[in-house]
């Protein structure tokens, strides 16, 4: 609504709490004094490491969608040149702190990071940080920091239902449970199951089998994810 009546809309990155699937925003939040210039927003794909002897990599088969990745860069300062948002206060450590508090604290029952939201304009990114770095550039006489540049990264965060229900039904990230048919080998399924009959060492290895060449009509055989 803002952006629509000319009006400056601040970056703002809201704490978030995870329970089971649920992604709910929080009151915590630190909206920063100066927009990024730019957004950086990665997507990325992975495949299959095996490749045939001979083959120059267009044979590899995929794998993976990874996490999308967010980066910006933006500035802190205390100078007074640039009014501060209410909940920023005057001096750079305590806006720094401020940021810290919302994006670097560890939640002791998750054991890791908070999940954030970052909502900007249409953007909305979930996602955790994955590095922040700090480069102070102005200082006072007594050596406090007036102005620092700070530049954040977020790895994107999807909760395991919706990881599963975004990967198609065959998705060789996903564990398979097979129950072998007469004429079937190891090569063929891991090659139905993976898009490569080259795990089917790992595969044996994970069943316990002790040779791969002799599958047991009706047993049942687990594949589990690449990774």
């Amino acid at each position: 609504m803002s952006i629509l009546s000319g009006q400056k809309a601040s970056l703002k990155i809201v704490a978030c709490t995870v329970s089971g699937d649920s992604v709910t925003p929080g009151s915590d939040s630190v909206s920063l004094l100066i927009n990024p210039a730019e957004l950086s927003l990665k997507r990325k794909t992975e495949f299959s490491r095996c490749v045939p002897m001979g083959d120059p990599g267009s044979g590899r088969n995929f794998s993976r969608m990874q996490p999308d990745t967010l980066s910006f860069v933006t500035v802190f300062d205390g100078t007074g040149a640039v009014p501060l948002p209410a909940n920023l206060l005057g001096e750079v450590e305590d806006q720094l702190d401020a940021l810290s508090k919302i994006v670097y604290a560890y939640d002791g029952q998750q054991h890791q990071p908070d999940v954030v939201q970052i909502v900007w304009g249409t953007l909305l990114f979930t996602g955790r940080l994955t590095s922040l770095d700090i480069d102070y550039t102005l200082f006072k006489p007594s050596g406090a920091p007036l102005r620092a540049k700070v530049s954040m990264s977020f790895q994107g965060y999807k909760s395991r239902q919706e990881a599963i229900l975004e990967a198609a039904p065959a998705s060789p990230d996903l564990s398979h449970r097979v129950v072998v048919k007469d004429g079937d080998t190891l090569p063929l399924l891991c090659h139905r199951i993976y898009g490569d009959s080259g795990y089917y060492v790992d595969v044996a290895r994970f069943n316990g089998l002790p040779s791969f060449r002799r599958l047991t009509p009706g047993s049942t055989l687990h594949f589990p994810p690449l990774g």
